[in-house]
């Protein structure tokens, strides 16, 4: 979807940062069926096209069989590797210059690819793109909601061998009926550990489910978080604290969260005082990367112009950078929205 090109321009230009995507999700058909042929892996498609068709979703779940089916092709260092730089050379087009990337290594682990053959591959991605590009990271290990509690145990005890090179933790996947609840001795753990904490809520699931990973897990940031206004008083809490929710609007339209993005209540979150930030989720699937979320909101006539600058600075506000560098970042935006005025 298109916007007026002055906007574009303002939108491509600004410096973002994005907080919601799942490396895995950012699997295009062209990569899937190369990753199939050099690993020898068969899958269920027979090219692009064939694989565009089984990108229409009913929910979260018709969702994620798609998305698991694709990760199998994911088997060596190079793939994860190939997968992380493929997103980050987008990214610096899109003029992205921080990001706070998910990974899944229950989803790795459960076929067999070594925890160290994950990471290694993402890890010598994101530090090429900062030597290459400027990009700056924090790596955000997830865990999967619909699965056993002590197996995500299990995979944090192995992170700590890695050390820093983890920054924090989060609760992705399945939402409907899963509710954060289990996983709350997994993040007291992480918390010990120094480990951010974060959790997909809010989306499918009811906003008790944001409450409950703000109360029970200790988040720090909430991920989509679309269905707080179902709870005026969780939104009163949302505003007052200033908790941070990493929205994804052609997402939620993709699942049917929401019908369209016309209807969709990102413009009310900001009005309502939320920090509210735009992310691309599941990019290759949900028909969109970051600016692409940005100009279909405006286009949609959901965004205004000071709406595109302040989530460009609620990106760096809702990071987990260090302070003199989320300013630093909010001021270059504040001088290249100047310039394009």
């Amino acid at each position: 979807m298109e916007g007026d090109g002055k906007s574009d321009t303002l939108i491509e230009s600004l410096p973002k940062a994005e907080l919601h995507v799942h490396l895995e999700g950012t699997l295009e058909p062209e990569s899937m069926l190369a990753f199939a042929e050099r690993n020898r892996i068969s899958i269920p498609y027979d090219d692009v096209d064939d694989i565009r068709r089984a990108y229409e979703f009913e929910d979260l779940s018709s969702f994620l069989d798609v998305y698991y089916a694709g990760m199998s092709v994911l088997a060596t260092e190079q793939d994860f590797y190939d997968l992380t730089w493929s997103y980050l050379t987008r990214a610096a087009m899109e003029n992205i210059v921080h990001v706070e990337p998910f990974f899944d290594p229950q989803a790795h682990l459960s076929r067999g690819v070594p925890f160290g053959v994950v990471l290694a591959g993402i890890l010598l991605a994101l530090e090429d793109a900062e030597a290459d590009f400027g990009i700056t990271y924090r790596l955000i290990m997830c865990f999967l909601r619909d699965q056993p509690a002590d197996e995500a145990l299990h995979v944090l005890e192995t992170a700590r061998l890695y050390g820093h090179r983890i920054s924090g933790v989060g609760l992705d996947s399945a939402e409907a009926g899963f509710p954060p609840g289990p996983f709350a001795s997994v993040f007291a753990q992480a918390a010990s550990l120094g480990l951010h904490r974060v959790a997909h809520a809010g989306e499918e699931g009811p906003a008790s489910y944001i409450t409950d990973a703000l109360d029970l897990l200790g988040a720090e940031r909430i991920d989509h978080g679309v269905r707080c206004l179902e709870d005026p008083v969780l939104v009163d809490r949302l505003v007052r604290e200033q908790v941070p929710l990493t929205v994804c609007p052609l997402s939620n339209v993709k699942l049917r969260v929401f019908d369209s993005l016309a209807e969709h209540p990102l413009r009310r979150m900001l009005e309502a005082g939320l920090l509210v930030t735009v992310n691309s989720d599941d990019p290759a699937y949900f028909g969109g990367y970051l600016c692409e979320n940005y100009r279909a909101m405006h286009a949609s006539g959901g965004l205004t112009r000071e709406d595109v600058i302040t989530l460009a600075k609620n990106s760096f506000r809702a990071s987990f950078l260090p302070d003199e560098e989320k300013l630093a970042h909010i001021q270059h935006v504040e001088e290249v929205a100047a310039a394009q005025r």
